[in-house]
Formats: C-alpha cells, sequence, structure tokens
C-alpha cells in the first residue's frame, strides 16, 4: 500500500463531540496564557489605574484638555487607592504575627483538637509559624483552627 492511498484513506473529519472537546481544550489552554507578562484578573490595581490615567492625558482633545479638577480629583483616587494596599498589605502582616503569637501561647498546654467526626487531646509540644500557623501534638502537625481548647498544666 503506497503512502498515497493510505493518506486517502484517514478520515480528517471531527464528530461534534470531538469537535467540543477540542474547543473546550484551546479555550481552558488560551485562559491560562498570561497576557504582555501578566494574568487576567477581575480586579484593577493600582498599576491598571494610572495607565488609564496616563493613556486618558495622552488621547485628550487639545483643543478642550482636562480640566484641573479631573485632573485632581483622579489623582486623588489614585493615592487613595495606593493607601489602601498598602494598609491592606500591612493588616496581612498583623494578622500573621497575631496568629504566630496565638501557637505560641498555646506551647507546652494540652488541648483538644476537633477532626471532623473525632477529636483528641494532646500537649502541644512545637509550633510553626507563618501565614497559617501549625500545633504539633502527639508528633503530628495540626492547623490552629482545629483548637477547640486549650488547658493549663
Amino acid at each position: 500500500m503506497s503512502m498515497e492511498t493510505t493518506a486517502t484513506s484517514l478520515n480528517l473529519n471531527m464528530n461534534e463531540q470531538e469537535l467540543a472537546r477540542l474547543n473546550m481544550s484551546v479555550e481552558t489552554f488560551n485562559k491560562s496564557l498570561a497576557v504582555n507578562g501578566r494574568t487576567a484578573t477581575s480586579e484593577l490595581g493600582k498599576d491598571d489605574f494610572l495607565k488609564l490615567l496616563i493613556a486618558q492625558l495622552s488621547n485628550q482633545d487639545p483643543t478642550s484638555p482636562m480640566e484641573d479638577t479631573e485632573f485632581i480629583a483622579q489623582m486623588a483616587q489614585f493615592s487613595t487607592l495606593e493607601q489602601m494596599t498598602n494598609l491592606n498589605s500591612e493588616f496581612d502582616k498583623l494578622n500573621s504575627m497575631l496568629s504566630s503569637s496565638s501557637a505560641y501561647n498555646t506551647l507546652g498546654h494540652t488541648v483538644d483538637l476537633n477532626l471532623g467526626d473525632t477529636t483528641t487531646t494532646g500537649r502541644v509540644d512545637a509550633v510553626v509559624t507563618g501565614a497559617a500557623p501549625q500545633v504539633m501534638v502527639n508528633g503530628m502537625l495540626y492547623d490552629m483552627s482545629k483548637i477547640k481548647a486549650v488547658y493549663e498544666n
């Protein structure tokens, strides 16, 4: 059998189910790609706001430029957005410190851990700090949210 005969006998058409599966795979892949080094999100950040302001200033009509009050209002909004972003970052740091402090306070104490349908009691032998602090009880690490009671030894 020649190559020419083999190529013509192959069915190169897709049925509807195969085509739908292929389209879904392509859409999923396309959504995962970064555009200009930035992944798509549903939120606008301070960089996006500044880009919009610069584009607005660059493309304004020279015969009727933006009013000073409009420009000042937009800059104030940008400043507010930046301060809110900084404040949120500081709150995240504070939350992490408070969570770590709570974990340290359980060190050496006996705790009850709620593990869904069972409860375990044991002494906290070690603490792992960070964004989600954990305690070591009976040789196992547990999230702080599992602690239901703390007892003084």
